[in-house]
Order: C-alpha cells, then structure tokens, then sequence
C-alpha cells in the first residue's frame, strides 16, 4: 500500500508507578480493518488516547499522512481526521441526540442554533447506520445499546479518516452487529481507515484485516488475519496457550438454596420461576430486552418486586433493597461496573471496604486498617488485578480490572447466592477464565452462581443448567449437555403473541 494514514514508532507512556506503553510501533493503512489485540492493561486503550490526543506520548514519533505530529489534543486529533468511540460512553444525558453528536460543531449566529439543520444532519447519520430514531429525543431515554450506535453516528458525522473503535459491540444485539459490520465494510470500501479493539476474538473472522498483537505495554506482532488463527492470536496475547476457554468445574450439586415463584416486576419479569441448587452455575440467555437484567435486579432488590416469593434455604425472605438481599445471602456484580458496581473516584482498597465495613470495623464503627488490608490484598491476589498499590484510583484501571474489583470486594461475604451480570464484558480472554475460575470456586464451596450473559458460548460453556429468556418470561429450562446455540436461539426469540398481532379472518 501506499503512505499510512498513521504510523507510530517508539511510543512510550509513564504513569505514576506504570509504565503503560514501551516503545510501542503501529500503522494504518488507507480502506483497512486493523485490529489491536491484548489482555486487559495491556495498553490498548492507552495507546488509543494517544493516538487520539487525550493522552500526551512521553517519547516516540508520531506522523498522520506522512507528517509529523507534535503536541496532540482532541480538537487538534478531530481536525487531522481522527475520531474515536470510546468503550465507556460519553454521552451528555440532558442533552438530545443531535445535540449529543453535533456538541461542541453546533451551527450558530450570535448564540443561536440553528436546531432545524442540526436535526436534519444527525438524521441523516443515524439513518446511514440503520438507527431510526427521533433526534429530539434525550440520549438518557435510549438504551446503552442505542447510545452505543449514536456514538458510531458522532464519529461518522466528523467525516474522519480514521476511526477508532473500543469495543463497539459490547452493547448491540446480533442485528446490530451486523448493521455495525456492514458499515465498517462500507467505510473501508471509500478508503477510511479503522482501527478496531474487542475481545470478541470470533468478530475478526468478518472484518480484520491485520491483527496487532500488545502485551504488558509493550508490541509483540502484527500479522495479516488470514495468515494467523485465533488460538495463535489468544496464545500471543497471554504468553501461553489457553487450552480451555470454558474451564467448567464437574460438581454434584447439593441442597436447594433458592427457589424463586412467580415473581413479577414492571413489564420485563414476568411469572418468574426458578430453583437454584449448591454447587450449581444457572445461566441465563436471552437476546437484549429480554428481561435478564430486569429480573437480576429485581431478585437483588435494586427494582421493586411487584408479586411472587424468594425463598432462601426454605424461608421466604423480604427483599426490598441491597441490603435486605445482602443479609439474606445474596451477593450482586451489576452489569454496569462503573455506575453501579464501583465509587470511580475512591481507590481499590476503599471500594472493597465498603462492601465490608462491618466485617472489619469494631462496634464503634472504627475501621481495623490491618483487617481492610488484608481483606483488599486477598481480592487482589486471587483475582490477580494488576495494580500499582491498593490505593491506586479505581477509575485508573482498565476495564477489566475494574470488573475484578466488583467481584472480589464480594469474596469475604458470606453468600450463598452470587449473582453475575455480564460478568465477562469487555474484558480479555485470560481475564474471562480468571472470572470463570472464581465462578468454578464458588461453586465447588457449595454456593449457587446465577449469571446473565450475551455471550451464547459462554453460556454453553459455563453453564450446569441454562435457562433461556424472552419477552419477560422463561422460555426454556434445561441442562446445559441438552442446550445448543440453535435451540437457545429458538426459545429466544419465542415472544408472546399480543391480540393486537393476531390477524383477523374476514367474515
């Protein structure tokens, strides 16, 4: 190919305690699909914010089109035909869609936008990626999903010729991946460049090109995707070969812990019905809006239960809240790490602790520092987070250490119950065994694991017993030997049919 659209060479950035990039080297080159791969913290979103002038480079050499960069900002980046959508969101939920994709590019005379033009040119990048929706309406009324693709339409909107994606599918559906593939196709058709990060190794297969390959801050390999596999690309990312993706423990399962009957709340759970043994991994399947999440957050408390009973080991229990869930047994990852999971701004050792306090204070509430160390080193070390010091920001971790967090400020409780929203998004492949090790952990010490996921291998994978939602409802319930991507898929789409869809014969 001719001259690249960008190419880095000796790229290095320092943070206090981190070196998060070592003389790292990168290209792109013009109608390409170049995707960057490696575990969590392994500097590919760092690398990003370089490219993308949110984070100053320490040293190295930096040129778009063949000429050099100097200091970068992100209006200086958008200029020199950079745009990036971020992993995490960053949407301004008061504002509307157009506002949300023009903010900052408004047309104006002497204060005043003009809205009209503003909604016409946002229509016509939402419709260019199948996203029909009205652009008055507020972001924060859209699910993360929709906010996800109007992101895609911001970026679009820039008319950038490169075009960074950090896990760009980790909210959309089946139908909105393919609308999203279909427009990376058509961009690289006109000559754009795209670089494109995702754990979802078998989305490759569909659009790379050339696959680069980052481990501990530092480049290992780029290869052309047709002259790699994926077991090579996973053994590159982590030093070693994984032998098993979906290191599912065998266990005989024990008493009952839970039984869940007819439990409704709002329009997404419906007649809710359910058992839950020790020693057993349920997971839940579904496509988006099918009620998992609704129903995880009912059972945990978060949502008012409208009808139905909880009974632990036997004995109803009144759930109203968090806590009342948490004194029962139950113990909640949520599926949004950063809004629900975590406090962003307070450290490591700070976001165990409160999960904890009672655990490691004395009657007068005084903290035992010696006990909240010992506590967060414990979840560090099983979970393996790699972190400067426990007092490390959690909002300086990567996304995959920021899941481990959630889920290890629960280990010293004692659950019965353990409930895992999404436990696996968007984070890598090593980390996802780890998380599934922890999941085998648990339920060899006689705890019973609930966990929703969108990810159907996984399901499959890690599952004693699937059980399948659509529509609000149970579908299907059944052991894992006995489920299949296509009969999951069936009961996934088996939505109820409403009076007003039936036909009506004429007379």
């Amino acid at each position: 190919m001719g001259e690249y659209l960008i190419e880095l060479s000796g790229i290095s950035k320092t943070f206090p305690g981190v070196k998060a990039l070592d003389n790292v080297s990168f290209d792109l080159n013009p109608g390409e699909v170049h995707v960057l791969v490696g575990e969590n913290g392994a500097g590919k979103s760092t690398l990003m914010k370089v490219i993308s002038g949110i984070y100053q480079r320490d040293t190295g050499d930096y040129k778009v089109k063949g000429c050099p960069v100097g200091k970068l900002t992100p209006k200086k980046a958008q200029e020199n035909g950079i745009a990036i959508i971020h992993q995490e969101l960053n949407m301004c939920s008061h504002l509307s869609v157009a506002e949300n994709i023009y903010l900052g590019r408004e047309k104006s005379k002497l204060g005043y936008i003009f809205q009209e033009e503003l909604n016409r040119k946002s229509t016509y990048y939402l419709k260019r990626i199948g996203l029909d929706i009205d652009p008055n309406t507020m972001i924060g009324n859209l699910s993360v999903a929709k906010q996800q693709m109007v992101e895609i339409a911001k970026a679009l909107s820039t008319n950038a010729e490169i075009l960074i994606m950090d896990e760009p599918t980790s909210s959309l559906t089946s139908r909105e991946i393919n609308d999203l593939f279909k427009i990376i196709k058509d961009l690289r058709a006109e000559g754009k460049g795209i670089i494109y990060i995702s754990h979802r190794l078998e989305e490759f297969y569909e659009i790379a090109d050339r696959v680069t390959v980052m481990r501990d801050g530092q480049y290992i390999t780029s290869k052309h995707f047709a002259d790699t596999s994926i077991e090579e690309i996973i053994s590159l990312m982590v030093g070693r070969e994984i032998k098993d993706k979906y290191p599912r423990a065998p266990m005989n399962r024990g008493g009952k812990i839970m039984e869940v009957k007819n439990l409704c709340s709002g329009d997404l759970v419906r007649n809710i019905n359910f058992d839950l043994y020790e020693g057993e991994i349920i997971g839940f399947a579904g496509l988006i809006g099918a009620g998992r999440t609704e129903m995880v957050r009912t059972l945990f408390g978060v949502d008012k239960k409208d009808d139905g009973e909880i009974i632990i080991r036997g004995k109803q229990v009144n759930i109203h809240s968090p806590k009342s869930a948490i004194q029962a047994g139950i113990a909640c990852a949520p599926e949004d790490r950063k809004k629900e999971g975590l406090c962003v701004k307070l450290s490591i050792r700070e976001n165990v602790s409160l999960a904890n306090l009672d655990l490691i204070s004395n009657k007068l509430g005084i903290i035992n520092m010696k006990k909240e160390h010992e506590l967060t080193q414990n979840a560090i070390n099983r979970l393996k987070v790699k972190v400067s010091s426990q007092m490390q920001d959690a909002k300086d971790l990567s996304g995959g250490n920021q899941q481990k967090i959630v889920v290890g400020k629960w280990l010293a409780r004692n659950a019965r119950v353990v409930i895992f929203d999404e436990p696996t998004r968007g984070i890598d492949v090593a980390a996802k065994v780890e998380i599934y090790n922890l999941m085998n952990e648990l339920k060899q010490n006689g705890i019973g694991v609930i966990f929703v996921s969108s990810e159907m291998p996984e399901v499959l994978g890690m599952s004693d017993r699937v059980i399948v939602m659509c529509d609000g409802r149970i579908t299907k319930d059944m052991p894992a030997n006995e489920a299949t991507q296509d009969i999951v898929l069936k009961y996934a789409t088996q939505f109820e049919v409403k009076k007003d869809e039936v036909g009506v014969s004429a007379s």
